[in-house]
């Protein structure tokens, strides 16, 4: 019989890349996630059968275990970006992950592959770095061989970066931003499905790994570069501070006052703290070379998913050809 990896959170953006990439290696892939109806697309990675999305409930011991047993590996692509009801910085991202790790330990699972992110700090003033740190150690106290991701913002068909910023030029003339001048390395999620295959294989010595993208740029020369790929032109504004923590305590505040009914995924006071910080691979850690793994720049992948953003979708090369017409 094949062996068996459960990924948690499996269906999410980085989680169906890992998916894809064992079921590719002959594994059988237990997907985990809050709602395996959701999730169904994920069968199509392997053979019937193959790849399965179950229930699991990372904030419950016994959902948890139910997910793993029989697992040979684990992979923790968990995580969350705001928060909403029981599902808090604290019991995702630092009870959640240790919560697998302990379970793991105690049932002999071989291999345990944890995704955090650069800048998990255990003295941040970020809620988000912070849990993202004490994750981190949780693991590590149960599954000490256990690999340790820190990608910088990931990038890709399905993201949630370069995605909701160009849906957002389709409303004005404006682009606003929150630290222009911030840092980062995106980094091609499946670089980091690649290294954390080679984590679950047993491919990689167990450790922290710093995952950046060949490319240093301000979160303005992102944007610019996004802007010239859809082919639109907007005038960057640089929010101050004092004004986008007004805007996030107002999108807070009614976030509150309809039950929930609206999720402020648009700006939290959270996310004005980890904005103002550099997103970059630090030195300190081992990283891609390690891994040899040849990262991938955003300039190969950015046209073959934000096309449908540009003013003429995909016919914009067609229309630029055509230009090139004698009459």
């Amino acid at each position: 019989m094949s062996k068996l990896v459960t990924i948690y959170g499996g269906s999410g953006f980085l989680g169906r890349y890992v998916a894809r990439r064992m079921a590719k290696q002959g594994w059988r892939v237990r997907v985990a996630t809050r709602r395996p109806n959701d999730a169904m697309f994920v069968r199509t990675y392997g053979n019937v059968g193959q790849v399965e999305p179950v229930f699991c409930n990372i904030r419950d011991d016994a959902s948890v275990a139910a997910a793993m047993a029989g697992a040979e590996a684990v992979v923790n692509c968990a995580g969350i970006l705001t928060e909403k009801g029981r599902n808090s910085f604290d019991a995702v991202q630092a009870e959640g992950p240790g919560r697998i790790a302990r379970i793991a330990a105690e049932t002999g699972v071989a291999r345990m592959v944890h995704i955090s992110a650069i800048g998990a700090d255990a003295e941040a003033e970020s809620d988000y770095a912070r849990t993202k740190a004490e994750g981190e150690a949780a693991v590590l106290a149960h599954m000490p061989g256990a690999i340790i991701l820190r990608p910088s913002i990931m990038f890709g068909a399905e993201d949630e970066f370069f995605n909701r910023f160009a849906n957002m030029t389709k409303f004005g003339p404006v682009l606003p931003m929150v630290g222009g001048s911030t840092r980062f390395q995106p980094v091609y999620v499946d670089d980091v499905a690649a290294a954390a295959e080679m984590g679950a294989l047993g491919a990689a010595p167990g450790g922290i790994y710093e995952l950046g993208g060949p490319d240093v740029r301000s979160f303005r020369e992102l944007m610019q570069e996004m802007l010239s790929v859809i082919q639109r032109r907007r005038a960057l504004i640089d929010l101050p501070i004092f004004v986008a923590k007004l805007m996030a305590a107002g999108l807070t505040a009614a976030q509150f006052l309809t039950a929930g009914l609206f999720r402020n995924e648009v700006l939290t006071a959270d996310q004005i703290v980890n904005l103002q910080k550099d997103n970059v691979v630090s030195g300190d850690h081992k990283g891609f070379d390690d891994l040899g793994i040849v990262p991938t720049a955003t300039e190969v992948v950015l046209p073959g998913y934000l096309w449908r953003f540009r003013p003429s979708g995909q016919y914009a090369a067609i229309k630029d050809s055509a230009k090139n017409l004698k009459v």
